[in-house]
């Protein structure tokens, strides 16, 4: 537990739900911290706040289920509250479905003089009857208990304003959007990565001359995975040897039906890797990575992959929509249609120097944009802008903000 707070320093807590999610701040807390913040993270317990102490912040462990638990939660906000009132934060930015719930709460009644909600991303967006009308009740109370809303992509704020959860002078997009930007020199393809991906093509038995269309992220419905498999299906007629590559693992929230994991899991023709940490590796295997989400804040993978100058077939949901620039990195087609999804991929096959364009052209586009140190710069000054128009509930100024 945190001893003292240095008053001469601006103290800047960030809230998550999971620790699996610290990920959005690696890197960017020690950023605040040699930038004069006195920084904290808060989330229920994991390994990841040893990550964070490591790079220089105060880790708090609050335990904050993900779902709805009445009794539990009214016991994290009140944990949350007492730890404001012990800390007395200057900024509080609180992020992911319960914890911007929870913690834009807290810190309001606690009197935490700057509260930042983040938005991710909409659960809402694909539940229905009374789960979307409950999810929408509690984003905009979110909303509403915080001085500032950010959304991570620009897309994500539109449809944030258009569900009458916020007002535009209410929210903003911090410049292109996305929330620790990428450290690139981890994705590039060079010589040795070739080598690298060859081997690692031969311990998966992927043949050299296998075209790959790959995916990466959760197995779950969401992500479009009936979409892509279904597509894929209809690809091998025209390419036999093609295959699937799915890096990521199933999960029992929002599972794929159990047939299609059956069908997925026995096809000699598709590859599920399970989790993976050098997740890189697999990006340089890959012709095509496809995202066929319903649903997204601002998806990091198809960023990673066009630093990796992978092109992407990603869809028009919202935050997808802005991951990708559309017929130059890649290509953008309807949420929940295989046949779109056919035609992009198939596309991209066909055409060895398209895929060269458009992930040349990726590559330069998420350099200029999605830099780390770009997306930190950027953060900071706007936690500082907020500091100096303290006390009271000011309105952003999306264009400024986006022009930082």
């Amino acid at each position: 537990m945190k001893g003292s707070i240095d008053c001469r320093q601006p103290n800047l807590t960030y809230v998550v739900t999971s620790s699996a999610s610290m990920g959005f701040f690696r890197g960017q807390v020690a950023y605040m911290v040699n930038n004069g913040w006195d920084v904290n993270v808060v989330s229920g317990p994991g390994p990841e706040l040893d990550a964070m102490r490591e790079e220089g912040a105060s880790p708090w462990t609050i335990p904050m289920e993900r779902e709805i638990a009445l009794f539990k939660d009214i016991v994290s906000l009140w944990r949350l509250w007492r730890l404001f009132r012990r800390t007395h934060p200057t900024l509080v930015v609180s992020g992911t479905p319960k914890a911007g719930l929870l913690g834009t709460l807290a810190a309001r009644l606690a009197g935490v003089p700057n509260v930042v909600y983040t938005i991710h991303g909409l659960r809402m967006e694909t539940a229905s009857g009374w789960k979307r009308r409950l999810l929408w009740s509690t984003e905009w109370l979110a909303c509403h208990s915080a001085h500032h809303v950010r959304c991570v992509s620009p897309s994500l704020r539109s449809r944030t304003i258009a569900l009458g959860l916020v007002r535009p002078e209410h929210s903003a997009v911090i410049g292109k959007g996305s929330s620790n930007g990428l450290h690139l020199e981890r994705w590039q393809r060079t010589a040795q990565t070739q080598v690298t991906a060859r081997q690692a093509r031969y311990g998966l038995g992927i043949p050299l001359s296998a075209p790959v269309i790959g995916f990466v992220g959760r197995l779950v419905h969401d992500k479009g995975i009936a979409e892509l498999y279904d597509a894929f299906k209809r690809l091998q007629i025209t390419y036999p040897d093609l295959r699937l590559l799915l890096v990521g693992d199933f999960e029992a929230g929002d599972p794929v039906p159990p047939s299609l994991r059956a069908q997925l899991e026995s096809d000699s023709a598709t590859t599920i890797t399970g989790f993976v940490s050098n997740v890189e590796v697999y990006y340089w295997i890959m012709d095509v990575l496809a995202l066929p989400t319903y649903r997204e804040g601002f998806p990091g993978v198809p960023l990673e992959a066009q630093a990796a100058s992978v092109p992407v077939v990603t869809t028009d949901a919202t935050g997808a929509i802005d991951a990708i620039c559309d017929g130059i990195t890649g290509l953008c087609v309807p949420v929940g249609n295989p046949d779109a999804l056919t035609v992009a991929l198939a596309r991209l096959l066909a055409d060895s120097g398209l895929r060269k364009r458009m992930g040349c052209a990726g590559c330069s586009w998420v350099q200029q944009n999605f830099r780390r140190e770009t997306v930190w710069k950027n953060l900071e000054a706007n936690y500082r802008s907020v500091l100096q128009n303290a006390h009271g509930d000011q309105q952003d100024t999306p264009q400024a903000l986006n022009e930082q």
